[in-house]
Formats: structure tokens, C-alpha cells, sequence
């Protein structure tokens, strides 16, 4: 048995939402990964249970290669490939579901239509501190991701019996990827419960596992080695690993979406390291992944030094100038950072 996390009175107004819509159009943030695109199709495919006249996800740019085996991934539109069709999407749309993101600046250059559009929004999110942006907000950052509140939603709305194999491969996968395969942010033993039911219900976990995380393309496991054994700085007195990768570095290497996927976990399997720091240099600002184990809050450090946040364990920042700044400012955060309570 679930403990019910989403309030009645919340269901109840989704629920009214759902029926009174017509045309639905589902957003995530930039740069998708597996929780967006998983929670976002697990909703399109419980959407189209009912008989709506469309149901579209939107994302703002191309997410990794490696989820687009997921069930209903082909109908997805790449805001930056067909920004006019997406456009007109989100203008006629009558219910606008945000998923994954706290802020509408995640949307990247979506938020001026999101911000402009007439439809009624619905934020489903697990990040913590959301702007007020939407007409309903189910916000529980103690959730793991927003695909395990997807699943917690529709058995909250009575519809426990709509999951299918299909949107429930969705949903595993956005746990699955939200949680670095149940490395972090996964103590919780109602997220077993979920999985269980999810296996009874078809899934193969580990085949979802390989379909993820086992078939890469050649460049991106010369990509992983190159930056394990070229670019890899250990800070030991600091218990920290940090690499940086230029855009040059990216080409080089035949860079596309998702391939630097999961590498900032990568230094944390080193004896004595528990903070992890991926910097990764972009067109006009450096995007920076942060991962830590134990009781070290990587959110707090990404939000000090870097306007970012998260999970404790796992979170983000970015940088607006050259990628060496960027590094220089990790570095003077790194040696002041609460280093009595942290590194001892």
C-alpha cells in the first residue's frame, strides 16, 4: 500500500482538468532526459485513454538517442526543428502540462509562448522551490522523479487499471534514469512497491537497463575514455573528481544529445571520492552536472556558486562565460565550501 502523498483536493482539480480539456500539449525542459521523456509519454499514453481531440509532447531540443525506443517517442516534436508547428500547438492548446521542470526559464526559448499561452497549466514536478507559473502545482520534491509521480497520479485518480506494459516501461525508465539505476535519491521502499507493480504489469527491468544504459555508439565510449584518462582532476584532500569538456572536445568526438549521459557518476565509484563535477561547454554558457554521495548536499554548493539546484545528491548549474572562469570559480567554492562539515 502507497502513502498518499497528493492532496484530494488537487486530484479532484485534475481530474475536472482532464475532462473539461480538449487539446492537450505536454512540455518538458531543455535537454530532456529520462524522467522528462518518460513521465511526459507514461502521460500521453494515459491522456489517450480518453477520447481527446489531440495530445501532443513537446520537447525544447533533441533529447539522447538512447530513449527514443520508448513507446510513443516518434510522435514527439523537437520545438527547435518545427518551432512553428510547436507554436501553434501550444497557442490553440486548452490544457498545457509542464513536466520536470520548477521554472519556466527550463523551457529555454519556449518560455515566451508558454509564458503568452490562454491555456490552463499543470505543473507535475520534484525539484525543489517551484515558481508559482501554473494554474495547478503537484510539486513533491520527496518523490524520487516525476515519472514515480506520474504513476502515483494515475492510482490517485482511480485509473490504476489504464497502466499498460507500454506507459509503464515509461515510467521505469524515468525512475530508473532519476536515480542512477536506484544509486541515489532511492532509500525510499515505496519506490520497490511501484517497480513491483510495474514488473507485474510486463516490463523486462532489464532489458530497459540495456536499452539505456549498454548501447552506445562508438564515439561515445572513446568519448568516456578520453575523458577518464585525459581530463579527469582529482582534488583528494577534497574527496572531488572535476572534468570540463570544450565544445571542440564534443565535435571532436562526433558529440549528440545524451551521450555525456550518466558520466558525472562515473569518478564517484573511486575509493574516497564523494562529489562529482561535470562541466560541459555549450554555445552561449557552460552547463555543469553536479553528484555527491552521503551527506555532502551538491544542491547547496550548485546553488552558492552556480544558480542551480536540485536533489542533494544530484543537481545542476550553469555558467554564463568562458568555460576556464567557470572552473576557477568551482575551484574557489571548492576550498571554501563548508569545508569543516563536509570534508573531514
Amino acid at each position: 500500500m502507497l502513502t498518499k502523498k497528493i492532496d484530494n483536493d488537487k486530484i479532484h482539480k485534475l481530474k475536472t482538468i482532464i475532462k473539461e480539456g480538449d487539446d492537450f500539449v505536454i512540455v518538458t525542459h531543455e535537454l530532456p532526459d529520462g524522467d522528462a521523456i518518460g513521465s511526459s509519454l507514461a502521460l500521453y499514453r494515459y491522456l489517450n485513454t480518453f477520447d481527446k481531440k489531440s495530445i501532443t509532447v513537446i520537447v525544447p531540443n533533441e533529447y539522447p538517442s538512447f530513449l527514443k525506443w520508448l513507446p510513443g517517442a516518434k510522435e514527439i516534436v523537437d520545438f527547435s526543428k518545427f518551432k512553428d508547428f510547436g507554436i501553434q500547438l501550444i497557442r490553440k492548446a486548452d490544457v498545457i502540462f509542464c513536466l520536470d521542470f520548477n521554472a519556466i526559464k527550463r523551457v529555454g526559448r519556449m518560455d515566451s509562448v508558454l509564458v503568452a499561452a490562454d491555456a490552463k497549466k499543470v505543473l507535475i514536478d520534484h525539484h525543489l522551490e517551484p515558481d508559482n507559473f501554473c494554474n495547478l502545482m503537484i510539486s513533491h520534491p520527496e518523490v524520487s522523479s516525476t515519472s514515480e509521480l506520474i504513476f502515483r497520479i494515475i492510482c490517485s485518480l482511480g485509473a490504476f487499471e489504464k497502466l499498460d506494459k507500454e506507459m509503464c516501461e515509461c515510467i521505469y525508465t524515468g525512475m530508473m534514469t532519476d536515480t542512477g539505476s536506484f544509486s541515489y535519491n532511492s532509500n525510499d521502499s515505496e519506490i520497490y512497491l511501484i517497480i513491483s507493480e510495474l514488473i507485474k504489469l510486463g516490463i523486462d527491468k532489464d532489458e530497459i537497463y540495456r536499452k539505456v544504459n549498454q548501447v552506445y555508439s562508438e564515439y561515445r565510449l572513446r568519448l568516456m575514455g578520453y575523458v577518464l584518462y585525459e581530463k579527469m582532476k582529482i582534488y583528494k584532500e577534497k574527496k572531488t573528481a572535476m572534468f570540463a569538456l570544450t565544445q571542440e572536445e564534443l565535435n571532436r568526438f562526433h558529440y549528440r544529445s545524451g551521450d555525456t549521459e550518466g558520466f558525472v557518476n562515473l569518478p564517484l565509484s573511486m575509493d574516497g571520492i564523494s562529489f562529482s563535477v561535470f562541466l560541459r561547454e555549450e554555445t552561449n554558457l557552460i552547463k555543469i552536472s553536479f553528484r555527491s554521495l552521503g551527506d555532502f548536499p551538491c544542491n547547496k554548493f550548485a546553488a552558492k556558486y552556480f544558480n542551480g539546484g536540485g536533489h542533494k545528491n544530484a543537481s545542476g548549474g550553469e555558467y554564463y562565460g568562458k568555460l576556464d572562469d567557470a572552473i576557477k570559480v568551482f575551484e574557489e567554492g571548492l576550498s571554501k565550501f563548508n569545508s569543516k562539515s563536509y570534508w573531514m
